[in-house]
């Protein structure tokens, strides 16, 4: 029998040149985006104040299901992808499984992230359309920094705003979205008018993925050769990302392999979404059923802790309002490591799918996060995002279950990026001063008192 390599690697010719979106393939749809004032439901043509053109046709397609990648996007991604697939032999040698565990890197770029995939195509789509800017927001800050990479590449202006609390803990990530020419603000900052709503009803706040998107899109809207894009959430991002798990069931098919476990972290759903892309529609469809475990953090627990309601998706209330799995756009959550998985609510793909039964969700506490981080680390070479970290908590904890009932199931898990910008955090773990803050059903009672009222 022949041994499977360590790395899995497809040629330039074999990434996908098409995106896939399960929306084509959902049995029942997530409900319509609405508009936050008139409580309708939004056409596509309401969403191009907001989105470039063909992101807002893409944003609203259930029916295409598959998308050409443009040339250009296809001609960028031969930078950095194929990405591997990687046997994690080390892992399951220390843990003493009899699980397959695999993980799909997708560090192997400068912002260290997934979140290329889908900042290139935006890019592309905004350039294309002939604008001159773009705004958008970010957390941990890995997507701020893949936009201003693409940004850079198709000759866009860029201005990010930043969750204040990531951008006091990762300095260096405001020193590299500059290096490409992009502006970089803490939100919530005195800059918006919705910023300063922020500030004034409470200054000392470390802000939020929902207030940093209220600034981005209030400056796009006032600019007119300017557009808003978001790294998550939205299904256009789901489409974009699509190719991680394109390139995954490829590896795997060549290996001989299928997935009876999938793992991935989640924070507003676009690794996970994207990672599960192919393998979802074999389960929507009947072909096979792995389980689809989405791991995100105790302090911000939306799909486990959360409600499935219309809420809006930013902290100023000026967004198209989404039916998801939600805390609250009020909720503001604890200034933790998990920077990009701080979002208050869920993908609304992603929500419909596990309210429907077809995902799972679990929560981690930070430290036990980390010890998985580190021993990942320790046994892998690869220092973890702490996003990342909770994939490889999932993907533990799964393989440890297998030891326990013998089985020899495969595991693969999403590896969305590195931490080099996260040493701050791995300092507190070290030194032991890292907590584990969980919210208190008061805590989430006042962002589910936030949540509008629609019939």
């Amino acid at each position: 029998m022949t041994k499977i390599p360590y790395k899995t690697y497809l040629t330039e010719d074999e990434v996908p040149k098409q995106w896939y979106n399960m929306r084509a393939d959902m049995k029942e749809q997530h409900d319509p985006f609405l508009n936050p004032e008139t409580l309708e439901p939004l056409s596509t043509e309401d969403l191009y104040p907001i989105f470039c053109e063909e992101l807002s046709k893409q944003e609203m397609d259930h029916t295409t299901r598959y998308v050409d990648i443009p040339e250009e996007v296809q001609e960028f991604y031969k930078m950095f992808r194929p990405s591997p697939l990687i046997r994690a032999y080390n892992l399951e040698k220390a843990l003493g499984t009899p699980a397959k565990i695999y993980y799909k890197f997708e560090g192997n770029n400068t912002s260290g992230s997934h979140k290329l995939n889908s900042a290139a195509a935006m890019a592309y789509y905004a350039k294309n359309q002939g604008l001159t800017s773009v705004t958008t927001e970010t957390g941990a800050g890995q997507w701020g920094t893949a936009l201003s990479i693409a940004c850079a590449h198709f000759g866009l202006d860029l201005t990010v705003f930043m969750v204040k609390t990531s951008y006091e803990q990762k300095p260096f990530r405001k020193s590299i979205i500059e290096t490409y020419g992009a502006k970089i603000i803490p939100s919530p900052s005195i800059t918006t008018e919705v910023g300063r709503a922020i500030l004034e009803k409470n200054p000392k706040t470390g802000g939020s993925l929902g207030c940093a998107i209220s600034e981005a899109v209030e400056q796009a809207i006032k600019q007119e050769q300017s557009r808003y894009v978001l790294g998550s959430v939205l299904n256009q991002v789901l489409l974009h990302q699509s190719v991680i798990g394109l390139e995954c069931k490829t590896a795997l098919e060549k290996l001989g392999e299928y997935p009876d476990i999938i793992v991935g972290c989640a924070g507003g759903g676009s690794n996970l979404g994207g990672l599960i892309a192919p393998f979802m529609q074999d389960k929507i469809t009947g072909k096979k059923n792995p389980r689809v475990i989405a791991v995100e953090p105790a302090s911000c627990p939306s799909l486990t802790r959360g409600k499935y309601a219309y809420d809006f998706c930013d902290t100023g209330r000026i967004t198209p309002l989404a039916k998801m799995y939600t805390l609250g756009s009020d909720f503001m959550p604890s200034p933790n490591h998990a920077g990009g998985l701080r979002y208050h609510g869920m993908s609304p793909i992603l929500s419909k799918l596990y309210n429907d039964g077809y995902i799972e969700a679990i929560s981690a506490e930070q430290t036990t996060v980390f010890d998985a981080a580190v021993k990942f680390a320790k046994l892998e070479q690869i220092l973890p995002a702490p996003e990342s970290s909770h994939a490889i908590y999932g993907a533990v904890k799964e393989a440890l279950r297998c030891k326990e009932t013998g089985e020899q199931k495969t595991i693969l898990f999403g590896l969305t990026g590195t931490g080099y910008f996260d040493m701050a955090a791995y300092n507190q773990y070290n030194n032991k001063t890292m907590n584990d803050y969980i919210p208190t059903d008061e805590d989430l009672q006042r962002g589910f008192d936030s949540l509008p009222k629609v019939d």
